[in-house]
């Protein structure tokens, strides 16, 4: 099958972002308006009703709190605490020596893993709901952080969702995920070193400078959504607040809304173009504790991830990724994808 990246040579990018090359193979590739999911998601869903539907919060591990709009028995947003947490709350925090955190190879797997179930109804999916309701979501996000920051042993919180059983979800009931740890995660550590060399180069921040170019997918008041210069991923996209934040909890009721509407904009565009595909996608924030001279260069974001390709020995052994889709030509055929309102 002729490819559109005929006459197209390989290219090696730096992601000045996450400071790593990614390789754009254009050979390797069908073309790029044909790269859809094999496994349609939707399928895989036969359950009516879970522990997370309404009416079976007893099922659940404790709640946290809920979003309700009218009676304390209704309710449009739980976070509840994960029933199998990756980590305990209940351990003794370690101490971790700020001076020399290398040093420290094995501490106490103390921590929070809590899950937000996005709406009570099991066969609504995130991109079902209204761009008020899944700002809500995002409002509860803002809530859950706000909360743990209140705990000095927390250095960084992950929010994170997975969409489908290959992507990670255990369950088919649309829930998101928030971790806290006691460390800040290398490759955090790795995105800022690589934000702060870029700020200490050209006294910019590298989000805010970034070039759009033919990767602009659409935007709203408050955000833009590209596929980035050197996307790991073929149609990953990343979502950037247009104002400089450091901090995902800084966000309103007015910026999560509109967020949320070009969130479920995004969400339903790689649903119909891309086969529903299984997907990722995470909030890449500063740390919890950062310092002020972080706060010019820390700039947070929202990464999508369809699970498209698999990972092989190269990438594993080299951590360079290779991407059968050019980031302009990804962006060229979400831009174009009609949803109707």
């Amino acid at each position: 099958m002729a490819s559109e990246c005929d006459g197209r040579k390989p290219e090696m990018r730096k992601d000045a972002v996450n400071n790593k090359w990614v390789i754009f193979s254009p050979a390797r590739a069908r073309r790029p308006s044909d790269f859809k999911s094999k496994s349609n998601t939707n399928n895989s869903n036969h359950q009516s009703e879970c522990p997370f539907c309404l009416g079976h919060e007893h099922e659940c591990a404790p709640e946290i709190f809920r979003f309700s709009p009218d009676s304390p028995s209704d309710w449009k947003v739980r976070v509840i605490q994960n029933l199998y947490p990756a980590l305990s709350r209940d351990l003794q925090p370690p101490v971790v020596h700020e001076s020399n955190p290398q040093s420290i190879s094995c501490v106490p797997g103390f921590g929070f893993h809590d899950v937000v179930i996005e709406s009570p109804v099991h066969s609504l999916h995130l991109s079902d709901l209204k761009p008020v309701e899944v700002g809500e979501v995002l409002l509860a996000y803002k809530k859950r952080i706000q909360q743990l920051s209140a705990h000095d042993s927390i250095k960084y919180v992950q929010v994170f969702k997975n969409h489908g059983a290959s992507a990670g979800a255990s369950m088919s009931h649309s829930h998101s995920q928030i971790m806290a740890l006691p460390v800040v995660p290398p490759m955090v550590s790795a995105r800022l070193d690589s934000m702060r060399e870029y700020y200490d180069k050209t006294g910019r921040c590298s989000l805010c400078d970034i070039q759009l170019n033919n990767l602009l997918i659409d935007k709203s008041a408050h955000f833009i959504s590209i596929v980035p210069f050197a996307a790991t991923f073929p149609f990953e996209i990343w979502i950037i607040p247009v104002d400089h934040s450091a901090h995902f909890h800084e966000i309103d009721a007015e910026k999560a809304a509109d967020l949320g509407g070009l969130l479920k904009l995004l969400l339903r565009k790689i649903s119909l173009e891309l086969n529903n595909p299984p997907f990722n996608f995470m909030i890449h924030t500063s740390p919890i504790q950062d310092t002020p001279s972080q706060l010019p260069f820390s700039h947070w974001f929202v990464q999508i991830v369809p699970q498209l390709t698999g990972v092989g020995g190269f990438e594993m052994g080299t951590g360079c990724h290779i991407n059968p889709v050019f980031p302009e030509d990804a962006a060229k055929i979400l831009r174009e994808v009609s949803i109707s309102s």
